[in-house]
């Protein structure tokens, strides 16, 4: 849209079905956005209307959100639905805290998908090898990215807690400050946004995939959430005493009782479930422990007022509005139903069978399909068209061959 009709006010609207856009582009069966495809109207947030400071030209982006044109939002929203979650934490007095970490890859750019992902040429005329967790080194030759990515951080009002190498090659991890899910859903979308953007101008690729390598760490989207008393900020999670309250626990049990259910929500795509079966750091388990990396469900060490639980599950590929609405409306569920947890697991442990997830798109649909808990909390709307969607990509890969079918299996099948 133009500045000037913007600044007007001209309503702008999208068709209905663009909420259930497949990754490959196409739609699933009208029915499930309305056979008519009627619009939306996209109605701006006035808090994030952003110019964007790596644009040549002067360019704004607004997120918005997507209402019916009566003014509800639509139930096929998914920042309309983690609105909605906030709302029934308000309902009990409560306003629930999160802040999310992401990591990343800087490739070469990769023109032919063919091949894999190569890491950009370093300093000294070398491509890393091998992993450089925690490394200071900067022989990587990204100074100058990051350094606008700090930058453009800075403009757009995106406050960075952390940012480290992480264990895989060119992996990146950048953690931002805890706040208003809303917020945090918002940053986090802008943030991958600006990276990808920043990463052009520098001749390189950023990936999001949640596995973009082999034998190599994926790439998460942990979640850190607590729960406070609205005006007073206290911390739900803790007694005056320190020690943990009832509402601890049953928020975690909610986590474990809906993760199953809700996999496909944290793990979108087909690779997501690279992650996930290759479990390294990357915890496909509904268990919960204090501070054990190995648990779907950590409880990081911290004092009694930060106490929180982090969901380890979300890939960096997954939908943040989506993700945290779903783990928090799961920690709600458990809360209001004063569900308790299993027992908490500590050093190498084998994972119970009721408390295993999907480890493949096909069985995370299947389970969708199945949870009444997701329709309940959900809609009936949102949950079928976004398995319907999922359906169309999972089918869309299957109509593939991999080079591993033809390397492995055509001489010996």
């Amino acid at each position: 849209m133009t500045a000037e009709g913007f600044l007007e006010g001209r309503r702008l609207q999208l068709a209905r079905g663009g909420l259930l856009q497949c990754m490959m582009g196409g739609y699933p069966a009208a029915r499930f956005y309305g056979s008519d495809d009627g619009d939306l109207a996209l109605n701006a947030e006035p808090t994030q209307i952003h110019r964007l400071p790596w644009a040549d030209t002067p360019r704004a982006l607004a997120i918005c959100d997507a209402d019916e044109l009566d003014g509800r939002s639509s139930g096929l929203s998914t920042r309309g639905l983690l609105k909605q979650v906030i709302a029934r934490y308000a309902a009990h007095g409560w306003q629930p805290v999160v802040a999310t970490e992401l990591e990343f890859f800087v490739f070469a750019p990769n023109t032919d998908p063919q091949r894999a992902f190569q890491p950009p040429q370093g300093l000294d005329g070398r491509r890393e090898d091998g992993g450089s967790a925690f490394s200071v080194s900067s022989n990587n030759g990204l100074r100058p990215f990051f350094r606008e990515v700090y930058q453009c951080m800075a403009a757009l009002g995106l406050p960075r807690d952390t940012f480290m190498h992480e264990m895989g090659v060119s992996q990146f991890e950048i953690n931002l400050l805890h706040g208003d899910p809303l917020l945090l859903a918002d940053q986090t979308f802008l943030f991958k946004h600006l990276l990808k953007e920043v990463a052009l101008k520098h001749g390189l690729s950023v990936v999001c995939m949640a596995k973009p390598l082999a034998h190599t760490p994926g790439s998460s989207m942990h979640v850190h959430q607590s729960v406070v008393e609205q005006g007073s900020g206290q911390n739900i999670f803790s007694a005056a005493d320190g020690q943990a309250t009832p509402a601890f626990y049953q928020f975690i049990a909610g986590q474990q009782a809906a993760m199953a259910d809700f996999t496909l929500l944290f793990a979108p795509h087909v690779n997501s479930y690279q992650r996930l079966c290759h479990p390294y750091a990357s915890p496909n388990n509904a268990c919960w422990s204090e501070d054990n990396r190995a648990a779907g469900l950590r409880i990081p060490a911290s004092a009694p007022v930060a106490r929180r639980v982090e969901n380890r599950l979300p890939g960096a590929d997954a939908n943040p509005y989506l993700a945290l609405a779903a783990s928090l409306a799961a920690g709600l569920y458990g809360m209001e139903q004063r569900l308790q947890p299993s027992a908490p697991i500590q050093g190498e442990f084998e994972v119970p069978d009721e408390l295993a997830l999907p480890c493949t798109m096909h069985a995370a649909i299947e389970r969708l399909k199945r949870s009444d808990l997701a329709l309940e909390l959900f809609g009936k709307e949102f949950i079928e068209g976004y398995i319907a969607s999922k359906t169309m990509e999972l089918t869309s890969f299957f109509d593939e061959i991999t080079p591993w079918e033809r390397r492995v299996l055509a001489a010996h099948a």
